[in-house]
Parts: structure tokens; C-alpha cells; sequence
């Protein structure tokens, strides 16, 4: 049976007595990550897990309510009480809340899709995205996982790191390829990262989608060290000449203000604002 992995590809570390645990979080996964309900054989197909195995395992999250068996069997999909837990965990974020209005601000100055994402292992996770008023919108969604290597969110945060977390960090890092425009190599990624730390903020040039450009900074907690990161995301064809004014700018005074009001505010620690 192969075991669970990230959105990188890679096998988590083993947690003794996990394992009956990690086929569920499994199966979950390949639920919530799928664009439409998925059918017993397609979870079996997936899972790598016996048949017995899966049934099983759908049918406790079934009755947690977590799992819910879509009308004239076409498939599993998530259940209310997820949902319910999600937008309990959504809505209580303290880091989306204190951020909220800056981020509002950056899309209506941008107009253009924002996103805020937050360290998750070896990934990044969308918690807010606030879209574009344009008629093109972008695919991702919040709670969506991303990788470090190739997105703005991703790069953003890693340079940000004090040099022994990033190169614990980057020991590791799965590096697969997108696009043609991936780094796919630990010294490109590097030169990248020293130049986005230099400069303050990061690119995606179409790295982790054809045609999709984005721009990256860090929100920086009190201890100087990055909490979260913002991007500004726009299409190759649309994006304005003028990058520094029209995206830029108002992304690092969008970080600059949120780390600014997380350090004049005493309860927005590191430990809750998540």
C-alpha cells in the first residue's frame, strides 16, 4: 500500500500508531482535492488501499458526516460537518481578520486577485483570496496547498527565513516541474531567493501555471520572521508595464502595514494567529 503524501509528492515522516489514522486523512484528501465527486472504484484506483480497505474507510467518514454519497451514486464528496469545521477555523483566523482590510485595499489598487497564504510543512496554504474584478478569474480556492519552489506565496516566505530554517527547509524541498519556467534545482532556487530577500518581494513568472504571473511579499511577525506571505496575481496579457507601481508597491505597503498592526497588537502572537 503506498503511503499518504503531500501536495509536493513527498512521504510525511511516520508517527508510531498513526497509521490507521493517515489512510483516512488519505482518503479525505483525494475527496476534497478532487474537481467532482469521486466513485468507489476511482478512490480505490487512487488510494493504492485494497478495496475492503477503502469501503471501510468511506464508510466511518460517512457516518462522521465528514464524507456524504452523492445523489444517484455518482460519487463521494465532503460532507457538512467538514464544511462546518472549515469555516469554524476559516472564520476565526486571526491573521485573516487582522489582515482582511489591507488585502481589500491591495485587490481594489491592483484590481487584480489576491491571495494570503500560510506556512503548512513543506507547502504554503491559501486561508483568503480575494478576486480580481475582471471577467478571468483564477482555478485556486482557499484552503488550496501550493508549493514553495514555484509560487510567489512559496518563495516570499522562504526568504524571509533566517538562513538555518530556510537550508533545513530546502534539505528536503521536492522541486517537481510545472512549466518550462520551473527551478527545478537547489542553486537556481537559491539565487532566486537571494535576490527576492535583497529586494523584498518575489516573482512567479509562470513557474506554477502557463500564463500566470504573480508577486509576493511577507507579513512578518513581531520577531521579525515571516508569518504569512501576499501575492498579487494577474494573466501575462494583461499585466501593466509599470510592475513596480502597479503591483509592487502596493503589496509591500499591504505587508508593511499588516506587520505593522500584528507587532502593535499584543494578542496576535505567532501561537494564535492561525
Amino acid at each position: 500500500m503506498p503511503p499518504s503524501r503531500d501536495a509536493t509528492g513527498k512521504v510525511p515522516p511516520a508517527v508510531a500508531g498513526t497509521a490507521a489514522f493517515s489512510k483516512f486523512m488519505h482518503v479525505l484528501q483525494l475527496v476534497a482535492d478532487a474537481p467532482e465527486p469521486m466513485p468507489m472504484a476511482r478512490l480505490v484506483q487512487a488510494s493504492g488501499y485494497p478495496r475492503p480497505t477503502v469501503h471501510r474507510i468511506v464508510a466511518a467518514l460517512v457516518a462522521e458526516g465528514l464524507v456524504v454519497d452523492r445523489p444517484g451514486g455518482t460519487g463521494y464528496a465532503l460532507g457538512p460537518r467538514l464544511l462546518q469545521l472549515a469555516s469554524r477555523s476559516w472564520g476565526r483566523s486571526e491573521l485573516r481578520l487582522a489582515a482582511g482590510d489591507e488585502l481589500k485595499r491591495l485587490r481594489d489598487i491592483t484590481g487584480e486577485t489576491v491571495h494570503l497564504a500560510v506556512p503548512s510543512g513543506s507547502v504554503m496554504v491559501y486561508i483568503e483570496k480575494l478576486e480580481s474584478p475582471s471577467a478571468v478569474q483564477m482555478s485556486s480556492r482557499i484552503g488550496t496547498t501550493v508549493c514553495l519552489h514555484a509560487t510567489a506565496v512559496g518563495k516570499a516566505w522562504l526568504a524571509q527565513l533566517d538562513e538555518p530554517s530556510r537550508e533545513r527547509m530546502l534539505r528536503d524541498l521536492a522541486m517537481p516541474a510545472f512549466t518550462e519556467h520551473t527551478l527545478t534545482t537547489l542553486p537556481a532556487l537559491r539565487q532566486q531567493l537571494a535576490v527576492t530577500r535583497e529586494r523584498g518581494w518575489s516573482m512567479d513568472d509562470e513557474e506554477h501555471e502557463p500564463g500566470i504571473q504573480c508577486y509576493g511579499a511577507a507579513v512578518l511577525g513581531v520577531d521579525g520572521l515571516p508569518l504569512a506571505a501576499i501575492s498579487v496575481t494577474t494573466l501575462r496579457f494583461r499585466r501593466k508595464d509599470d510592475v513596480q507601481a502597479a503591483y509592487v508597491q502596493p503589496l509591500l505597503a499591504a505587508c508593511s502595514a499588516i506587520s505593522q498592526h500584528i507587532a502593535a497588537t499584543p494578542r496576535l502572537s505567532s501561537a494564535s494567529l492561525l
